[in-house]
């Protein structure tokens, strides 16, 4: 399966359809997923809030092939990932989705230079092309100066940063992002969140966020809320999607 990085302008970023998925905790089942159905159009800045334990992260991990539902529908940019090996999972998650973790998950002995360049390199972009990038990108984030400190060098928000910029370097489809914020002070977040949003906006990329933080869902222009596996609501409240030529 060959995915391809251009895609019709109509083509959703994310599509479920009456997804459901169950784990076994002891002698129990939990339904973390609860036929949940929800399509992101090209462009969109989406937060996802619910208490711990309302199947945001679950979500997640499906809406990025990380987790396979035990049924129900999921595409990303028009693909079905139903139809894909765990091969082709791999090869799509590589074309058009990114990850922004809680805990950074950088590789300690590269330097954050080589942390936000590894998904350009394993596409097989030249050496010159991908520094070119991934400079230009740390130096918007404010970290020029710095490509060449390992992650231990680097403050909780500045490593945050090399994440986001190893998420979008790429220009995937869809970021996927798992309580950003989680482990930043204020200031440091409502910072990483004003480059987020100016990146979101050049570059046109779809953003799915898992959070607690009202400061990201202030900046959202849907709020989907969760409980029990289920979306209780989904509702705009901010600006609309940037458009997608």
């Amino acid at each position: 399966m060959t995915v391809t990085s251009i895609l019709p302008g109509n083509t959703p970023a994310l599509q479920l359809e009456k997804v459901c998925r169950t784990f076994t905790q002891g002698d129990q089942r939990v339904r973390a997923l609860d036929n949940v159905s929800l399509t992101l159009q090209m462009g969109e800045f989406v937060a996802l809030a619910g208490p711990s334990g309302s199947g945001k992260t679950t979500l997640l991990n499906i809406a990025g092939g990380l987790d396979r539902p035990d049924s129900g529908r999921v595409a990303v940019g028009g693909q079905e990932l139903g139809t894909l090996s765990a091969e082709g999972l791999a090869r799509l998650r590589l074309a058009r989705v990114a990850y922004i973790f809680q805990g950074y998950n950088l590789i300690p002995i590269l330097s954050a230079e080589e942390n936000a360049e590894f998904i350009l390199l394993l596409r097989g972009v030249s050496r010159e092309e991908r520094r070119a990038k991934v400079r230009a990108l740390l130096a918007k984030v404010g970290l020029a100066g710095l490509e060449h400190r390992r992650p231990a060098q680097l403050s909780g928000g500045q490593q945050q940063r090399v994440a986001v910029v190893r998420a979008i370097v790429a220009e995937p489809t869809l970021v996927l992002a798992d309580e950003p914020t989680a482990n930043l002070d204020t200031a440091t977040a409502s910072s990483l969140l004003d480059v987020m949003e100016a990146l979101h906006h050049e570059l046109r990329t779809t953003y799915l966020f898992s959070t607690h933080d009202p400061r990201i869902m202030e900046r959202a222009h849907r709020l989907l809320r969760m409980r029990d596996g289920r979306i209780e609501s989904d509702e705009p409240i901010g600006p609309a999607p940037v458009t997608v030529r």
